[in-house]
């Protein structure tokens, strides 16, 4: 909310302003900010990712001056390579024009009619894009057809639905205001602080060293993760561990420090693992470290490769620290969660009691009881949604905790 109000006081307020005073009717009218929050609200939870024709979106130049991306979409995240296709020089040939106008480019926008369907993951429907108006008369047009396989009609009354995509909890509650019991797609986001990264000892090589293997200070663990851990369901097939193996034995800078036993159940993405690692070192680690990359003068700036350096560091340090630290995130984590909204248990009984409540659907449809059954829908949803993210952390914690074990059993 911070953010979108300092979107509105340094954009959006201004540019409205501007649009009203040139229509005389509406110079009168106030901007306010609720009413931002509102546009800003019906906009991002009916939004879908739409394919216009090259041509429509970029119109073309005047006097050589081609429309920036940003100018048109009011994005500036957009891919540079978008932006980069604009601004093709003049002496482009005529066909290489015509080709680039009949390329797609996704644009986030409303589309009445479409934009009333409710997510399910067993969509009843799906939209598709009518390029040449071969099938509704109207060229770019998009429409509904069933995707359920041997369905050719609904009855009337029928809610149709489509499918969001792959979207977690806090996703789709952030983004639309609802969620699902039991998402298959949901996960867990696990971070290191940059602030308590500033605090450790070297924090300045250390914050190099990660930047160098482009590691990152976060990762998100998809609740599918779990089913090839220690506790999951499902076996890895030989292909990914053999991919994971030599994934992993890149990493060993002499031979001394052999693949760990655990590899192929290890569920937490080697990209988080290197930072982790990275942040664990003692100071007779990292000058060790900084010892084995001394030996390297194959590149030609002089530094060492992303992977020569977590080369140096599995072979100098293990997994040890790092898991020990990971434990330590994933328990911080829970503990933070407790501490807000109480236990998972106590989340599951709020959840009975909702469910064992549930008013009764043939009373009187006031004004009153529809928005009592909104902030009933809206605190259920908050429950459902922090009950998974306590149950994702126990879960993760549990094989963390597995993979600690076993790396200090084999530890040099």
């Amino acid at each position: 909310k911070k953010s979108l109000q300092a979107l509105f006081n340094d954009k959006v307020k201004a540019l409205v302003e501007e649009l009203l005073h040139i229509d005389e009717a509406g110079s009168s009218i106030e901007v306010r900010f609720e009413d931002f929050l509102w546009a800003n609200s019906i906009f991002w939870t009916r939004a879908l990712n739409i394919p216009l024709p090259h041509s429509y979106v970029f119109p073309g130049s005047l006097d050589g001056q081609q429309i920036r991306t940003g100018e048109v979409l009011g994005d500036s995240d957009l891919t540079t390579q978008q932006e980069t296709d604009t601004t093709t020089k003049n002496s482009s040939c005529d066909e290489n024009s015509e080709s680039h106008n009949m390329e797609s480019i996704w644009v986030e926008g409303l589309v009445p009619g479409i934009d009333f369907c409710n997510h399910n993951v067993k969509a009843l429907a799906t939209w598709e894009v009518d390029s040449e108006g071969n099938l509704t008369g109207i060229p770019a047009s998009m429409y509904l057809i069933l995707a359920q396989a041997g369905k050719s009609s609904v009855e009337t009354g029928t809610e149709i639905y489509i499918n969001y995509g792959n979207k977690g909890n806090e996703e789709l509650l952030y983004l639309y205001g609802f969620v699902v019991d039991n998402n298959p797609d949901d996960y867990l986001m696990v971070h290191y602080p940059v602030e308590a990264l500033r605090q450790l000892q070297s924090a300045d090589i250390k914050m190099k060293l990660i930047e160098m293997q482009k590691a990152e200070l976060r990762c998100l663990l998809p609740t599918s993760l779990l089913d090839r851990g220690f506790f999951g369901t499902s076996t890895s097939s030989g292909e990914d561990d053999d991919n994971k193996k030599k994934h992993f034995s890149s990493y060993s800078w002499s031979g001394q420090r052999k693949v760990p036993s655990y590899l192929q159940k290890n569920v937490f993405p080697q990209e988080f693992l290197s930072t982790l690692r990275t942040i664990a070192m003692q100071e007779h680690e990292l000058e060790q470290v900084a010892s084995l990359l001394g030996e390297v003068g194959s590149s030609e700036d002089g530094e060492p490769s992303d992977a020569e350096i977590k080369s140096a560091i599995w072979e100098v340090c293990g997994d040890n620290g790092a898991l020990g630290l990971l434990v330590d995130l994933l328990r911080v984590k829970m503990a933070e969660l407790e501490e807000g909204t109480g236990t998972e248990a106590s989340d599951s009984q709020l959840l009975e009691k909702f469910d064992s409540n549930d008013p009764d659907d043939s009373s009187s449809a006031t004004v009153e009881s529809i928005e009592a059954t909104k902030s009933r829908v809206n605190r259920r949803s908050c429950i459902v949604y922090r009950r998974g993210q306590k149950q994702l952390t126990r879960m993760f914690l549990r094989e963390a905790e597995r993979l600690l074990e076993l790396s200090a059993e084999e530890q040099i």
